[in-house]
């Protein structure tokens, strides 16, 4: 019985963190998510899209600086705690800053339709490769601090389908993903943000033939 109640108890105690994990990864993702309006707004009017992303910025970099002086803002500074992970916990939290600044990067850059796989790859690529990463788990690739093989299935298949759609080409949307994909993988944590949609971007204007 006592065997019993320790192996529950134990069970449960390793189950926690994982749960919590796994909500925070949820809500870091349903951010990104977000940013996927971006390129419809973009379509109506770039100056509102850039102005959307860079208020949201400003607002939350001040709601961050707050948050860290004691004062919390009424529901970012909840979010941002629920979705922090363990090494930005006590710090500014640098995911939707770097987040926007992708997004904002990739509208100056490239026109349509890269900037749109650009920013699709940041919000649905990245983003499904996480949570698949942190659901599944499985084969951990060496060197990219803990990323999985089937993440970055998640994150290869997921910007193929949108660069297909978008480009009708199957060997342009192929090269597309494996572009992103290998950006996702890389260890360079908040930073694949902006390496993501800047390299995809770049990929997809060199394959149309736009520069």
């Amino acid at each position: 019985m006592f065997e019993r109640v320790t192996t529950s108890a134990t069970t449960k105690t390793k189950l926690i963190p994982r749960i919590l994990g796994l909500r925070g990864e949820i809500i870091r993702k349903l951010i990104h998510f977000v940013v996927a309006v971006i390129p419809l707004v973009a379509a109506y009017s770039k100056v509102l899209a850039f102005s959307l992303l860079a208020t949201g910025t400003i607002g939350y970099v001040i709601a961050e600086n707050l948050r860290l002086s004691g004062m919390k803002v009424l529901l970012i500074s909840n979010i941002t705690v629920l979705s922090s992970r363990e090494r930005d916990r006590g710090r500014f939290v640098m995911g939707p800053v770097t987040l926007a600044i992708g997004a904002m990067i990739a509208l100056l850059l490239y026109p349509e339709p890269a900037s749109r796989i650009a920013i699709y790859a940041l919000a649905f690529g990245d983003g499904f490769a996480s949570l698949v990463g942190k659901l599944i788990g499985g084969v951990r690739i060496p060197y990219t601090k803990g990323k999985t093989l089937a993440g970055s299935l998640a994150c290869f298949f997921v910007v193929a389908i949108i660069s297909f759609r978008i480009l009708q080409n199957p060997a342009k949307a192929l090269t597309v993903a494996a572009v992103a994909t290998l950006l996702e993988v890389l260890p360079t944590d908040d930073l694949d943000n902006i390496l993501i949609p800047v390299g995809t971007g770049f990929a997809t204007v060199i394959l149309l033939g736009m520069i």
